[in-house]
């Protein structure tokens, strides 16, 4: 019954994370590659451009794969690399806490890392891939 509970629980959670950067993603999308690109390359992301691109299919697509668990290790890395890069080249001068802090990014980050590697049983990637895995292991 408790592994039940720890999947329940990692859907709640790739749920949550996939909201708070779809949230995001659709911000940038409806912005457009080239004011992305622009704020990207305000605050000195090199080839900003390239990384617009990267960051709205990280955070349009990444969230859909997420919540359906698919790819989700792939998707982790995204949400770290994204969330990361935010802490680095615009929250961090504002400290951890308060107006602009970093917390709250960092946190999404690696809460959205952890969950990629710890999807769950409720996750497209048990069903594909984990079952399979099980199956293949020799029995003691």
């Amino acid at each position: 019954m408790y592994s039940r509970i720890q999947d329940v629980a990692a859907l709640v959670g790739r749920i949550g994370i996939a909201v708070v950067f779809f949230a995001h993603g659709l911000e940038k999308w409806n912005s457009g590659i080239d004011a992305t690109a622009d704020m990207l390359g305000g605050v000195g992301i090199p080839l900003p451009t390239l990384a617009a691109i990267f960051l709205i299919a990280v955070e349009v697509v990444g969230p859909i794969l997420f919540v359906v668990g698919l790819v989700t290790p792939l998707v982790g890395i995204g949400f770290a690399i994204s969330g990361l890069g935010a802490v680095f080249s615009v929250h961090l001068e504002a400290g951890l806490t308060g107006e602009g802090g970093y917390e709250l990014v960092l946190v999404l980050a690696l809460a959205g890392l952890a969950l990629g590697f710890n999807s769950g049983r409720l996750a497209l990637d048990h069903v594909l891939f984990g079952r399979r895995k099980k199956a293949e292991e020799p029995v003691s």
